[in-house]
């Protein structure tokens, strides 16, 4: 969901572009301000686009932008939470339209806003289609975010590639289609209280891909041979299958781990000292990254002794400030949902999932805590005042997580065994239960696993 800031003053934008040897105008509003701007006429449904692109268009259709309105999670978040709570807090109303400029932008340009919800099947339902894409030239202003993208809907599409010709419509190339800044006006998002809450796209041009010259395309729409179109030319052609978050085969390896104790021989009576290291040797972001407040991903260890009898470990604290946040505990939080419930005693749910499936006390946990106005843990990214700390895997980035377990007295001799698992879900699964979202969204997703062993001995 994205929501600008609401004292910002976005003008009128003159946007000269040369593309493909052919000077392209493109004016109007952008941001908040182009909201009711539009006609869903301006812009052609998908199924348009499929008679002619017909591979490129079944991509697009399973993938997360052609669900980014009508997801599950996308619609209870927007109709439970954030449409009720932008009517009862002017600071954060612009929410009610303003989700929509990313989640359904040609309803959000229509001014249909908030639209029906997805079971009414309006256009909205399009979600990010191919028409607002490839009508877009460029973005206004320095940072890419909160759907500050220039479209110029009409016959001239924008591509990524030079002298193709259509006999549907025309066609220009748009180097702006092939960067990561046309991604970042919409996977950077500013809350209202002007604070970056989503900034996949600032996190990947601070590293070392975007020095490089790796595009955030280059991960995300892979090019593979084809042809973009029935009656076009072969060629290599970006895949339209927008690969991420929700993806498993995204999602598998993301993070490498690897393991080793401190001594192989340890006595009985004394303790183990495992360490676990954590490579991000895929991801040119941080992980996790995008709706970092709903995500969660955590290494949680356990130990078997040579008689088949588990235990649990708990990781070794560091002492950074806010590492509280960092470690599992039986603790409440996101008590800001009671706002947009009308319960102002809302307790809150659990924070972490502890005892839920896979976590227990004292896993180390892999996020960057949102706080709201009140400062208390939120996963309402519009109600975002301040962030504690950014405890996330950067990319080319290890950590290593230090377990130190006193021997328990029932242990027996020989070889002890020592499992890691690396767990991902992309909602807090206390918060999917309390609001009915489906499993699926909280289902964890192993990222990695490690082992080791030591001997134990008399």
């Amino acid at each position: 969901m994205s929501a600008r800031c609401l004292d910002s003053v976005w003008p009128l934008v003159l946007l000269v572009m040369m593309v493909g040897g052919q000077e392209v105008i493109a004016g109007g509003p952008t941001g908040d301000a182009a909201h009711g701007t539009r006609s869903y006429d301006d812009y052609e449904r998908p199924q348009v686009c499929r008679s002619c692109h017909d591979d490129l268009f079944q991509q697009w259709s399973q993938s997360m932008m052609s669900q980014a309105f009508t997801h599950d999670w996308d619609e209870i978040e927007y109709f439970q939470l954030a449409v009720p709570h932008a009517e009862k807090d002017e600071v954060v109303a612009g929410v009610k339209h303003g989700c929509n400029g990313c989640h359904a932008p040609t309803a959000f340009l229509a001014g249909d806003t908030p639209p029906q919800r997805p079971d009414k099947n309006t256009r909205a339902n399009e979600s990010v289609h191919c028409d607002h894409c490839h009508t877009i030239t460029g973005f206004e202003g320095d940072v890419p975010y909160n759907f500050n993208w220039v479209t110029k809907p009409g016959r001239v599409k924008q591509g990524p590639k030079p002298g193709l010709v259509s006999p549907h419509h025309d066609t220009v190339e748009n180097e702006f289609l092939r960067t990561g800044d046309f991604c970042g006006t919409c996977h950077n998002e500013m809350s209202p209280y002007g604070v970056w809450v989503k900034s996949t796209h600032l996190e990947w041009k601070e590293g070392p891909y975007f020095a490089q010259g790796v595009q955030c395309q280059d991960c995300h729409m892979p090019k593979a041979p084809g042809r973009s179109a029935k009656m076009g030319e072969e060629g290599m052609i970006a895949q339209h299958l927008f690969h991420g978050a929700h993806d498993p085969g995204k999602l598998n390896g993301a993070i490498e781990m690897r393991m080793n104790p401190l001594e192989r021989e340890i006595p009985y009576d004394a303790a183990a000292v495992i360490k676990v290291q954590l490579f991000n040797g895929k991801c040119g972001h941080k992980v996790p990254s995008g709706s970092v407040e709903d995500r969660i991903m955590w290494l949680h260890v356990t130990a078997t002794d040579s008689q088949g009898k588990t235990w649990h470990l708990r990781v070794d604290p560091k002492g950074f400030e806010g590492e509280k946040y960092t470690i599992a505990a039986d603790a409440l939080a996101y008590q800001d949902m009671g706002i947009a419930r009308d319960d102002p005693d809302f307790e809150g749910v659990q924070r972490d999932g502890v005892g839920m499936e896979e976590m227990d006390i004292g896993d180390r946990i892999f996020r960057m805590p949102y706080f709201d106005p009140q400062g208390r843990m939120t996963i309402q990214q519009w109600n975002t005042k301040s962030l504690g700390v950014d405890y996330r895997i950067g990319p080319r980035e290890t950590k290593v997580e230090t377990f130190t377990w006193e021997l328990p007295d029932e242990i027996a001799e020989g070889r002890v065994t020592v499992q890691a698992a690396l767990n991902y879900q992309r909602l807090v699964k206390p918060v999917a239960d309390f609001l009915d979202v489906p499993e699926e969204e909280s289902r964890i997703q192993v990222i990695n696993t490690a082992t080791t062993w030591f001997e134990v001995y008399e």
